[in-house]
């Protein structure tokens, strides 16, 4: 091989390579969520994203190896489950057992939980969209435009 050839084939080989390059990295935006775009995004559609779920796969309710996620305030409550209401005005039952983890700043029990709390909530869901939590976390409330609830 002569040296113009050998010039040749490498910048070939450059170019093959940087188009591959900017191929994949065109095609892995496309599958993500949003177009992998928060730059672009308002700071309450990045809430908005964030309260359905976060950005990742598996994250969303009933998401991919039965991973379950649930973020939302406590419309019910009983010994054994809770009925989470949804960012997007949906309900979700949470099953719980006595070896839940419920998170605060201490660690918590079950009758920490209260109707009018926010929780999230991670566990693994099964087909019909009901999550069997691993853990809950309470969370302070979100600023709203309703008055806090008063104590209980």
């Amino acid at each position: 091989m002569n040296k113009n050839s050998t010039i040749i084939l490498i910048i070939a080989i450059i170019l093959v390579g940087s188009g591959a390059f900017y191929g994949g990295m065109t095609y892995a935006g496309s599958k993500s969520p949003g177009g992998g775009n928060f730059q672009n995004m308002t700071p309450e559609q990045r809430a908005q994203r964030f309260a359905q779920g976060g950005s990742g796969a598996g994250r969303q309710s009933g998401g991919q190896n039965g991973a379950g996620f649930a973020n939302g305030e406590i419309l019910s409550k009983d010994d054994k489950s809770i009925t989470v209401k949804m960012r997007d005005g949906s309900s979700k039952i949470i099953f719980y057992s006595p070896t839940t983890q419920i998170m605060k700043s201490t660690s918590g029990t079950p009758v920490d939980l209260k109707v009018g709390d926010n929780v999230v909530v991670n566990g693994k869901a099964d087909q019909s969209n009901t999550i069997t939590a691993e853990s809950i976390q309470l969370r302070p409330a979100m600023a709203s435009s309703t008055p806090p609830r008063p104590a209980q």
